[in-house]
């Protein structure tokens, strides 16, 4: 493995990568002040399709799209994950796994400060890491039972009570902060060793950038980045057409075409590690019963919602994970059938009559998706009600599971069925109301091994669980589509629609 800069991470699209446990090794490369057509500066406006809410990576909000967009602007990772299995350092300069797996040893880079001319110390590490644990937020169901030690200023000791051969995976969703991260306050204006400062920041509205001259990778090209939430998806396309923005992704299908007709734009799809999940509450008592939750999957008619709303970035899914990640395994697609859907419904005696699935979802272009799912149900008479939050408000409920049904769009951090499978259905993680303790026998054993044939046929047997039992529905595996103005110099799309902009100028500013 090589030393990762940012300005050498490439977009993964090939084949599953075995998982390693090679060591990294540094890179003595210097950054480029410029990018690749010589544009130096400018001020770049970006408009993701999810607000940035909070700034804090360790808490409830760790794993949200808009705070783990922010902290790779603000903050810097151990490592990153390029691919299945595939890592590169950042923060870390090398790490090596004892023979189980069950310890995992981090030497630091040395040099990098954060923004205060401060330096990064293995100290911050642990400081940063006992911080997720004890917000027991999303990100610290990855590592229940870990410890975490620095015998000196630039080593980092990583202990699991049972061996983790996935802790690559987990720990690249993990950012590193000061010590003091744990004042009051410290996340409306943070400091990070990442390669921009926060000059101001609106939750839900605006986050303003600014170089950090001291950045450990080359200081950044921009002049100013500045995030921007635009919930509706008509305005922020406008927005990127008439260049109040410059970048964005996530758009819908129907846009695409008359993106891509524009000479202004710049528009590529990517592989993503992306499903479109509806997990269904096991808790809620009309969706207890497998048998329910299959026949409500089987009324919808998800090939034809896909093919008239992502005739460009969808395709419909056979699995829980993306064909992108470490543990995929097919299984047989549930055949649209509304017939038997309504017979098996009437046999497992549903009350249509008294009987309103709520449904949740945050994001605005995901209104014709759920308006359409709400059709199909209708048809066999299920009463859905579909309920449009704000990202805080969906990202707490979610985990108070305040929902019948929850829609979103649900990625796998460091491309491994750990941190998707392992992490979220589990009976402990309790994240839809599901427990099944043969699953939980069977993810404890893939998240345990170091052999990659056995935790890809583990992943295999337990995909088949969540699948068969209906936890949800997962119909459609996503392509990222990116749009970005010509003008726009050195940005490159990535998988996961989390990109880094510290090698981005834009030209004619």
């Amino acid at each position: 493995m090589t030393m990762r800069t940012r300005r050498s991470l490439s977009i993964f699209a090939g084949t599953i990568a075995l998982l390693t446990a090679a060591a990294a090794c540094s890179s003595d490369d210097p950054a480029s002040p410029t990018g690749e057509s010589g544009a130096t500066g400018g001020d770049l406006t970006v408009a993701g399709p999810i607000p940035i809410e909070n700034l804090d990576p360790h808490g409830a909000a760790s794993l949200d799209g808009g705070t783990q967009l922010a902290a790779r602007a603000i903050f810097s990772q151990l490592v990153v994950s390029t691919g299945p299995g595939e890592f590169e350092g950042e923060l870390a300069e090398s790490w090596e796994p004892n023979a189980d797996t069950t310890e995992w040893t981090f030497t630091l880079r040395e040099g990098v400060e954060y923004s205060d001319g401060t330096a990064v110390t293995a100290a911050d590490v642990v400081a940063s890491f006992e911080r997720v644990l004890a917000g027991e937020g999303p990100l610290a169901g990855n590592f229940g039972g870990y410890t975490v030690a620095a015998p000196d200023e630039s080593t980092v000791v990583f202990t699991s009570p049972t061996p983790d051969a996935a802790f690559l995976g987990k720990i690249s969703s993990f950012f590193v902060t000061p010590q003091g991260a744990a004042e009051e306050g410290f996340f409306q204006d943070p400091i990070g060793s990442g390669p921009f400062v926060v000059e101001s920041f609106e939750p839900g509205a605006s986050l303003q950038l600014a170089p950090n001259p001291g950045y450990w990778d080359g200081e950044p090209t921009l002049d100013t980045l500045e995030f921007q939430s635009i919930p509706e998806v008509a305005a922020r396309m406008t927005a990127l057409q008439t260049g109040e923005v410059d970048v964005t992704w996530s758009m819908p299908d129907d846009q695409i075409a008359a993106l891509k007709s524009d000479s202004d734009l710049t528009v590529e799809n990517v592989p993503s590690p992306g499903v479109i999940t509806m997990w269904m509450n096991s808790s809620t008592p009309a969706l207890q019963d497998p048998a329910v939750r299959r026949a409500l999957w089987q009324a919808v008619d998800f090939e034809s919602i896909i093919g008239s709303l992502y005739p460009e970035t969808g395709s419909p899914a056979d699995s829980v994970i993306s064909p992108a990640v470490l543990g995929y395994a097919p299984q047989e697609p549930v055949p649209y059938d509304p017939e038997a859907a309504k017979a098996a419904l009437d046999a497992a005696g549903f009350d249509y009559e008294n009987t309103v699935i709520r449904w949740q979802f945050s994001q605005a272009n995901f209104r014709n998706l759920v308006d359409a799912v709400v059709s199909d149900l209708a048809e066999i008479g299920v009463t859905v009600e579909p309920l449009e939050k704000e990202q805080a408000v969906f990202l707490e409920d979610l985990l108070a599971l305040n929902w019948d049904m929850n829609l979103q769009q649900l990625g796998t951090q460091g491309f491994d069925a750990a941190t998707n499978l392992g992490r979220l259905y589990t009976c402990a993680a309790n994240r839809t109301g599901y427990c099944n303790e043969q699953l939980d026998q069977i993810l404890a054993e893939a998240g345990s091994t170091s052999d990659t044939a056995l935790r890809e046929e583990l992943y295999a047997q337990a995909t088949e669980i969540i699948w068969n039992d209906a936890v949800g529905m997962y119909p459609m595996f996503v392509e990222q589509p990116y749009a970005w103005r010509t003008s726009v110099e050195g940005f490159e799309p990535v998988p996961d629609g989390l990109p880094y902009f510290d090698e981005v100028a834009v030209s004619g500013d």
